[in-house]
């Protein structure tokens, strides 16, 4: 058996490494004026990262746009995002919290020996006859929010269907003011590289965006 030589690549089909910058990527006029979020989720599967970037101003809340990234630039996109957080800090301080409304208590719900206490004219979870419990007793358990399940937060999302297979980027650009985040998703193809996404969100969110991610990529 001989080793024949190995032809050389056909004049056809060059073989060449790309150089792609984002400075020089091509903003289409309909990404161009980007879109608006205040909430993020994170998805992943084996093979990518899907990144929702959801408007909650009004109802129904929607999706605004639908990123899919390869793990390895989920990856950079975190690192990039801490040091873009860390410049911000030093521009202008830490990014200032949002006030939140107050979220309903949780009830818990009685067991059979309390309802019947309560309702034969005893509080609920006192011993029946109305006898207050005593101080040293065991209090009890506060109830732990649990999250939503994923199949019911987007029941009552909006993601239009020309939106359900996103857009493609393995590169990412972030640039702040002192009240904004802008992040430009790039995909790098031949012969031009172009911003497939573009997207703001308000200084406080960013955080937020950034423990989801890491949470995600993490898991």
């Amino acid at each position: 058996m001989t080793n024949e030589p190995t032809p050389d690549p056909s004049p056809e089909q060059p073989l060449q490494q790309i150089q792609h910058s984002s400075a020089t990527a091509r903003i289409p006029d309909e990404v161009g004026r980007g879109v608006f979020a205040t909430a993020v989720i994170v998805l992943h599967g084996a093979n990518e990262y899907t990144i929702d970037f959801v408007q909650s101003l009004a109802r129904p809340n929607r999706v605004a746009a639908r990123v899919i990234l390869p793990p390895a630039v989920a990856s950079q996109f975190v690192f990039a995002l801490e040091q873009a957080l860390e410049k911000y800090t030093a521009s202008y301080g830490q990014p200032p919290r949002e006030p939140r409304p107050p979220q309903p208590t949780a009830q818990l719900q009685p067991a059979p020996e309390q309802a019947a206490a309560a309702g034969g004219g005893g509080e609920a979870g006192s011993p029946a006859g109305g006898q207050p419990a005593q101080s040293g007793g065991q209090q009890p358990p506060r109830p732990v929010p649990q999250p939503a399940p994923i199949a019911d937060i987007y029941d009552n999302l909006k993601l239009p269907d020309e939106m359900l297979g996103g857009v493609y980027a393995n590169m990412a650009s972030i640039s702040h003011t002192a009240s904004e985040f802008c992040f430009d998703f790039i995909a790098q193809f031949f012969p031009r590289s172009a911003v497939t996404a573009r997207v703001y969100m308000a200084a406080p969110r960013v955080p937020e965006l950034l423990g989801s991610l890491k949470r995600s990529i993490g898991s």
